[in-house]
């Protein structure tokens, strides 16, 4: 892939034309049948960098549809989010059935000044490109389809005073019933979840029964959700759905855990346990437990004599 070219999409005109589409008729705003699209190109792959937002429905994806690091082989349509200066590469194959589906763009520009412009950020989606797509029931996709008819209409409608703000009242609604459905996934996908939980422990417990602990110190969300496939952000609003911690609360729970081993089954002091368990500072480590188990080190040492 590092020797493709990689194209460079700056306007929603320019994501028109590398798709083979007439041109847009806003230049900020744009909801593009996915039926229609080409790619401009004679690989069986293309990348690029878009400037803009994108919220992508596909459907008749046959066989395994591979979205990131994963696979999945749902008959419901598939979302995909694209936040400005994100990375997207497709393999352009010539599918038996042709896909279908729409793709909403949202140049920045459109929602300046307004307070999706600030919200937008909230939503976590759009940092799962490479990890987790938005598999959505046929009646969440007809809601969302509702939604992009109304975006459609409006900006095909003479534009005045209030185009801008019914147009970005309607994308707000869609954006948050997507992260209601999201919500949904974690819960409804139990067995994938539960599978990356597993993987998560056994990856933890590997790092903590190693010198990892000691010669690099505790493992940053970042690192864990790398060795998983997911994004840092998909991996903190899972494990906050399944369990109600953040990553960050269930690495030091797993610190404690290795922490209370040490003190009820070595004679090691607490000084050699917080070196082995990554402090640089026997008091760093004393607080952290103390705020875990309402006791010092020493006090739950004592506890079992």
């Amino acid at each position: 892939m590092n020797n493709k070219k990689i194209h460079t999409c700056n306007t929603i005109s320019e994501f028109h034309k590398m798709c083979s589409l007439p041109k847009p008729e806003h230049p900020l705003v744009s909801l593009v049948d996915y039926g229609l699209v080409e790619y401009q190109t004679d690989e069986n792959e293309i990348s690029w960098v878009q400037q803009f937002y994108s919220i992508g429905l596909k459907r008749d994806i046959q066989g395994k549809f591979r979205y990131g690091q994963q696979q999945y082989d749902f008959d419901e349509g598939v979302i995909a989010f694209v936040a400005p200066g994100q990375l997207v590469h497709i393999a352009v194959e010539k599918p038996e059935i042709k896909p279908s589906g729409w793709i909403l763009l949202i140049h920045p520009d459109f929602i300046w000044n307004t307070s999706l412009a600030k919200n937008i950020k909230k939503y976590d989606f759009f940092g799962y490109a490479v990890s987790e797509a938005l598999f959505v029931s046929e009646k969440e996709e007809d809601i969302l389809t509702d939604l992009i008819r109304n975006i459609q209409r409006e900006y095909h409608s003479n534009i005045d005073n209030f185009s801008q703000s019914i147009i970005v009242s309607q994308i707000e609604l869609l954006l948050n019933y997507c992260e209601r459905f999201y919500q949904r996934q974690f819960i409804t996908r139990k067995k994938n979840n539960h599978q990356i939980l597993e993987r998560l422990e056994t990856i933890l417990d590997k790092y903590f029964n190693s010198d990892d602990l000691t010669n690099k110190g505790l493992p940053t969300a970042q690192y864990i959700a790398a060795l998983l496939n997911v994004s840092p952000n998909y991996l903190g609003s899972l494990l906050k759905v399944l369990t109600g911690q953040t990553t960050q609360q269930h690495i030091h729970n797993k610190l404690i855990e290795k922490a209370k081993e040490k003190l009820s089954t070595t004679d090691l002091s607490v000084s050699e346990i917080a070196y082995e368990l990554g402090f640089k500072h026997p008091q760093s480590f004393s607080k952290v437990f103390k705020t875990k188990t309402n006791l010092s080190p020493l006090e739950f040492r004592g506890s079992f004599n």
